[in-house]
């Protein structure tokens, strides 16, 4: 690749980023009480000088303050995978909170029953208790994971997601040994002291770390998405099963990013047994939500021990989690938009955006590829795909993606801003796809020739 002429398209695509949207640099501009001027810091990962400003969201729709509007691929971040707004999610946040009042009442509702059979009917777990994000659900989990087993460290995949967790900034370093995440801000702890870490697709260097036999438990998503999709190789998932039940360590699945396989995640789609699994952002269709499951098993363990305050001292909870605005978001996210019909049409939607980019990376016979997840597509700059984590992170080439990223969005396409991820929600078309595929395939004949 000729890196000049990169250079000269992505700087040619900055400026017209700028000129097309002089609300949203203005707006930037005048963000002087907000740290990273904006309100929270993630969002400055964005290509180009400054984010676009958000006015409306409906459907796979976004509009600006500038008055573009885009095909959304982003959603979120798997945040609003339900689609901006679903029209029976917000009718059931206004009934909530406008018609029956309380969301912070501190009481139950029995919308939370139907949520944790729908949860259990899904994936398979017993016993499900809620959280306003999938980082809680993650912490808590880890809680009782410890106190279940009396073991102190949580193993992770390097470079795998889950939120903003402290014992899971962990990868592996260049010497094979467990070593703090480059960038961590203000570790409490050295984070090799409460966690231990594997390359996914490697059962060997699994089972070492599990034969120290310090592990609670094995806290994985089953196929890592935030560094890239990373597929499980075949035997890999049911290696780690037996590997963690033949240690005596818990495993849990966190399917916050991997729902997108289907209505039961991973976990149903690929048949796996996990003793707790984690979720957040899609379930409650853009109202913050999470939850957690446990083993019927695993949950009447905890039940049963005097010793641990669940209600007050457990870690185990908070003062918003399983609020009733949440729960209502939930069930009707889980009843009437991210159905078992609308998962179909989804991975349908997601597998002609794959052909799409395949066909274009193919004419120019780059060295890339294209992994998919059911509703959840990515392109890597990599061939073959990525099999680990570390890999997968070497393989980024942030000036390209960040052309790509400008590229699509100066046309109205937003992928996600973290890597070349689209994912389809129910109300994407075939259209928007192929809009894509046409755009896509004009930057890389600008860009190659």
């Amino acid at each position: 690749m000729d890196r000049t002429r990169l250079h000269a398209l992505l700087a040619r695509e900055s400026a017209e980023a700028e000129r097309q949207n002089p609300r949203s640099r203005a707006a930037y501009a005048d963000a002087g009480h907000l740290f990273g001027r904006v309100p929270m810091t993630w969002m400055n990962k964005t290509a180009g000088a400054f984010p676009r400003y958000l006015a409306t969201a409906r459907g796979a729709r976004v509009t600006d303050v500038d008055g573009h509007s885009y095909i959304d691929f982003c959603l979120g971040d798997t945040g609003a995978m339900a689609g901006h707004s679903p029209a029976v999610v917000t009718e059931a946040v206004q009934r909530r909170f406008g018609e029956l009042g309380g969301a912070t009442a501190m009481l139950p509702t029995e919308d939370a029953e139907w949520v944790g059979a729908e949860l259990t009917r899904r994936f398979g777990l017993a016993r499900w208790s809620f959280s306003l994000t999938a980082t809680d659900a993650n912490r808590w989990a880890i809680r009782l994971a410890r106190a279940v087993t009396g073991r102190p460290k949580i193993l992770f995949n390097s470079y795998s997601y889950h939120g903003s967790v402290d014992e899971s900034l962990i990868v592996v370093g260049p010497d094979g040994k467990g070593a703090p995440r480059p960038g961590n801000v203000g570790a409490p702890c050295d984070v090799t002291l409460t966690s231990r870490v594997a390359e996914f697709n490697d059962l060997d260097q699994l089972e070492r770390e599990l034969a120290h036999g310090d592990v609670a438990a094995v806290l994985m998503e089953p196929a890592l998405t935030n560094i890239g999709i990373v597929l499980p190789e075949p035997g890999y998932l049911a290696g780690v099963r037996a590997l963690t039940r033949q240690y005596g360590t818990l495993l849990i699945n966190d399917e916050t990013h991997t729902f997108s396989a289907g209505p039961g995640g991973c976990t149903a789609a690929w048949d796996l047994e996990p003793d707790l699994l984690t979720i957040g952002k899609a379930i409650g269709g853009g109202i913050p939500a999470g939850a957690y499951g446990l083993s019927a098993g695993l949950a009447e363990r905890l039940l049963a021990r005097a010793d641990l305050d669940l209600v007050d001292m457990g870690g185990v909870g908070g003062t918003l989690a399983g609020n009733a605005l949440s729960v209502a978001a939930t069930r009707a996210t889980l009843e009437h938009v991210l159905t078992d019909e609308a998962f179909d049409r989804m991975a349908t939607l997601s597998e002609r955006f794959e052909t799409g980019v395949r066909a274009a990376v193919e004419t120019h016979a780059l060295p890339w590829s294209v992994s998919r997840l059911g509703a959840r597509t990515e392109y890597r700059f990599a061939d073959p795909a990525p099999r680990t984590g570390t890999e997968s992170a070497a393989a980024a080439d942030p000036e390209l993606e960040d052309f790509l990223h400008l590229y699509l969005a100066n046309r109205g396409i937003l992928l996600t801003p973290f890597h070349n991820m689209a994912l389809m929600c129910p109300d994407t078309t075939e259209q928007d796809v192929d809009t894509h595929t046409e755009v896509f395939g004009a930057a890389l004949l600008e860009l190659l020739g």
